[in-house]
């Protein structure tokens, strides 16, 4: 494949459309990839052009910053690779303020952080999940210190409401500190809500969207089915659980897997790589995340992008995965919008107003040679 590069957000940060996540680089957890494969999946994203790699503080305890900084040292990819980290979680059990979004447990992290990766500064600088407690003008105020500090580079969102998204950007405009460039979100043909309104907000107002999930745990892959009893992967563990973000099995989501592998079949791709290709595609979207435990996963994951799904059957995949709009965006539809307009066409900009800017083609010669 011949990965291409887009801006994240608002900055100049150039990433590839296809993101190496690491929350798998190690076993701590019960479950992930050992050294020797995590290194293989690393290489065959970076030999596929990849330049974007996301990891998290406490992402198996540690190991996936660590092996992350590891791998890109020995082949010294430091100024080629984007390296996006976060904050938040707690890995000191009887003391609040080793987590959270203070500045006490920011400037703890980050420290941390640096030191596990084995660099003096971080691409991309996140906070993992909204607290409910800290407010943004801190969590603002303390990201700006580190950018001009020169330890961060550029800062970002992730798990948070949309309301929250809308203020941290607001107080970065108004008091000039470094603005949101990128939210991280869950977001797949089984997760669709943050169309309603990061999407907006995103598109809006300069930050990029990076999908995490993209296989809702591996669902869309298509290795679960709904009367299998076994242990077909991670997923089927979390069968009972009370976590929010495992809890995959349900009615409609078996209809949208039914759907996908009849899609996938037509194209003659495997389901993974439709669902990936779906999700890097729709509005708003910068960079998926890729997570695999294995080669075959990530080999078969990177050519997510090199076919274009054909508007039949990106239709078909749209309708059974979609979901009624909430109050108030069911309010926003053309039914209530057209009587707002009184009834006339009316839009934000003419079709081809503004062009996307495209740099390809080949470099013109600077010797006479």
């Amino acid at each position: 494949m011949t990965m291409s590069y887009y801006t994240l957000g608002n900055s100049g940060l150039r990433v590839s459309r296809l993101a190496l996540g690491t929350m798998t680089f190690g076993t701590e957890w019960g479950w992930g990839a050992d050294r020797k494969t995590a290194r293989a999946i690393f290489e065959t994203y970076v030999q596929a052009g990849g330049n974007f790699f996301d990891t998290a503080d406490l992402y198996t305890n540690g190991t996936a910053e660590t092996w992350l900084g590891e791998f890109v040292a020995e082949r010294g990819l430091r100024d080629k690779a984007v390296i996006a980290t976060k904050f938040t979680m707690n890995s000191n059990p009887g003391n609040p303020n080793a987590g959270g979004n203070g500045r006490k447990n920011i400037m703890r992290a980050v420290d941390a952080s640096l030191k596990r990766l084995g660099t003096d500064y971080i691409d991309l600088y996140l906070m993992h999940i909204w607290d409910r407690l800290t407010p943004a003008e801190e969590v603002l105020r303390t990201l700006d210190d580190l950018v001009r500090a020169g330890k961060i580079r550029h800062i970002g969102l992730s798990d948070v409401p949309a309301w929250y998204a809308g203020r941290a950007q607001t107080i970065a405009e108004l008091r000039g500190y470094e603005p949101v460039s990128a939210l991280q979100l869950e977001y797949s043909l089984t997760e669709r809500a943050i169309e309603h309104e990061f999407v907006p907000f995103g598109t809006r107002h300069g930050a990029g969207i990076m999908v995490w999930s993209p296989l809702a745990s591996g669902l869309l892959s298509g290795k679960y089915r709904p009367t299998q009893d076994g242990n077909a992967g991670r997923l089927d563990g979390f069968r009972n659980t009370t976590h929010p973000g495992f809890r995959k099995f349900s009615e409609r989501n078996w209809a949208i897997v039914a759907e996908l592998e009849k899609v996938a079949a037509e194209l003659g791709r495997s389901m993974a790589q439709v669902a990936v290709n779906w999700a890097a595609t729709q509005p708003g979207v910068a960079s998926v995340i890729l997570g695999a435990t294995n080669l075959s996963q990530m080999e078969d994951n990177l050519a997510a992008l090199d076919f274009t799904i054909p508007a039949a059957l990106r239709q078909r995949l749209d309708e059974v995965s979609h979901a009624p709009a909430p109050f108030p965006h069911s309010y926003f539809g053309s039914e209530i919008q057209v009587r707002v307009a009184g009834g006339v066409l009316t839009g934000d900009k003419p079709s081809g107003y503004a062009l996307p800017v495209m740099i390809e083609g080949e470099a013109v010669a600077v010797s006479s040679n």
